[in-house]
This record gives C-alpha cells, sequence and structure tokens, in this order.
C-alpha cells in the first residue's frame, strides 16, 4: 500500500478498537453492525465532514496537520500512536511537540547518594543538569544549593562559575570533553529549548565554548580522571565514573574516588572529616535550603 492507503488503514484499525463509550458518545447497543466506532462518530468528535473523513480512510485525500491533530485527540492515539499517524501523513514536522516534564529525582538513585557519604557524587540528568548532590561533592566543588535551579548545569557551572572553572587543573581537557558530551545530549534530543538556550548562552558568553560545539565531536565521557586543585586539601587526582539509570530516564550517577593510600586518598579522607564536623543535607533537586557549616563557596 501506499502511505495514503496505510494512514487510511490505520485510522480503521483505530476506530474500530475504540468503544463509543470510551468516546463520551451514546451507545446504541447490541444493534451496531461495524465493530468500534462509525465514521460518522469518527468525524463528529473531529468536527470535520463524513465525506472528508470517508475520503481519508480510503486513501484519496491528503490530511493537512489541523485535522490530523483533530483526528489524535478523537481516536485517543498515544505518543507512538501519534508519531505514526504523524509519519503516515507525511507531516512528521508538523506533529507538536510534547511538553518535557520537569526532571525528577528517581528514587533509587537518590538511595545510591546516600549509600555514598564519604565519596564525592552527583546525580546528572538530561542536558547534564545537576539533580542532585551528596556532602562529599559540596565540600569539593561548591554548595550546589546557594546555585539558582536554572544555572545547577555541570556544563554551565565549569564554563561560568570562576571556582568551579578555577579548580580543574586541566580546565581546556575537562570543558572540551563536557562540551562533546553535551553535544551527545543534542543529539539524543535535538529540539529540546532548553538545550538550545543553554548552548546559545554559553556561546554568546564564551568563544572557547563556541569554537569546540563547531567541531561536533563527541564523547559518552563514561569514565576518565580528573584533576583538581582543591583550596582546603591542595591537589587531588581522582577517578570519575559515571553509571547510567536503565530505566532511560537519562540519569546518571557520577562517582569520584582515589587509589587508596594515594595523597588524593588522604585528601578525600581529610573532606570527609571536615564534612562530618560540618554536616550538609542530602540534597536532591536543590529543595533544601543551605545551612550554617557547609563549605563556603570560594
Amino acid at each position: 500500500m501506499n502511505a495514503p492507503a496505510r494512514l487510511g488503514a490505520f485510522l480503521k484499525a483505530r476506530r474500530a478498537q475504540l468503544t463509543p463509550h470510551e468516546c463520551g458518545l451514546p451507545d446504541a447497543g447490541s444493534g451496531r453492525r461495524v465493530a468500534g466506532l462509525r465514521r460518522e462518530e469518527v468525524a463528529r468528535l473531529a468536527a470535520i465532514s463524513v465525506d472528508y473523513y470517508t475520503r481519508l480512510e480510503q486513501g484519496r485525500v491528503r490530511a493537512s496537520a489541523p485535522v490530523l491533530a483533530t483526528l489524535t485527540r478523537a481516536l485517543r492515539l498515544d505518543e507512538d500512536q501519534q508519531s505514526y499517524l504523524y509519519e503516515l501523513a507525511g507531516r512528521s514536522d508538523d506533529r507538536p511537540r510534547r511538553r518535557r516534564p520537569a526532571q525528577r529525582l528517581r528514587p533509587a538513585m537518590g538511595r545510591l547518594l546516600d549509600q555514598l557519604a564519604h565519596t564525592p557524587a552527583l546525580v546528572l540528568g538530561k542536558r547534564l543538569d545537576i539533580l542532585a548532590w551528596n556532602p562529599a561533592a559540596v565540600a569539593l566543588y561548591t554548595d550546589f544549593s546557594a546555585v539558582p535551579p536554572d544555572r545547577r548545569n555541570y556544563v554551565y557551572l565549569l564554563f561560568s562559575d570562576p571556582d568551579v572553572r578555577g579548580m580543574h587543573r586541566d580546565w581546556e581537557h575537562d570543558a572540551r570533553d563536557a562540551v562533546a558530551a553535551l553535544r551527545m545530549e543534542a543529539a539524543a534530543d535535538p529540539d529540546d529549548p532548553r538545550l538550545a538556550r543553554l548552548v546559545g548562552e554559553l556561546i554568546i558568553q564564551d568563544p572557547d565554548f563556541g569554537t569546540w560545539w563547531e567541531e561536533h565531536r563527541v564523547v559518552t565521557a563514561a569514565y576518565g580522571t580528573k584533576q583538581y586543585r582543591h583550596p582546603l586539601v591542595g591537589d587531588l587526582t581522582l577517578d570519575c565514573d559515571t553509571w547510567a539509570s536503565p530505566d532511560g530516564s537519562g540519569q546518571r550517577l557520577m562517582v569520584l574516588t582515589a587509589e587508596p593510600g594515594s595523597p588524593s586518598h588522604e585528601a578525600l579522607r581529610i573532606l570527609a572529616s571536615w564534612t562530618a564536623r560540618h554536616p550538609a543535607p542530602h540534597t536532591a533537586q536543590g529543595t533544601t535550603p543551605q545551612r550554617p557549616g557547609l563549605l563556603p563557596r570560594r
């Protein structure tokens, strides 16, 4: 079948799966001669003529974008079915973009973070947004709760926060990797408006970001080594590993560790001891206000 015929077959099959009761229509009872909805009922729900809808099912007319939108509601199509409908109609570009829900920390990720009391760890979401952190990460980096929620992004802080930027001994290497990781995010969701705004701001703000963004280099940034210079404990060499959530949410747990017995391991131990004397709450999505005793911003 050609595309219009396949579209017609899909519409016919879909209306056969619905009942008048599901769509808020009166049910004529056992006297119905067709399974599901009649053409007339679909046309009424979609506010189009019966003749026009009949020609759609017969593959004799091309559906307009407004008609597809009304058919989506009339036939109770889910996200996958909507994509299929617009694809069959040759109007993928006209499909309304769904509103992206706010990112929520997965409870399992929060529990993992709680278990890493003495190891710096972050939960990164889409666009490398920082969704949650533990006290050790505050001691290593900065007080994330003092950062406005719309600026709580790993790449943004790496380029825009002088304290976070300054603690990276090889900032250019780490920044280029971060840009390449953000490029991977753009490939996964090229229509994300928040990602577009983030990239646009950083291109204007930092020429290096714009140059590296145009290189189209990509990395998954699953693991690596980071070199830090901390004002309290000095130089650290830390292994950085990330584990992706298996649910497709895009959330990743980023953990920083050091070789046992190394100077960096001792430095983390000192930071953990400092954190124990100046406790900071487990903070998810920045909902916990700043408390006295947190490591001050540098």
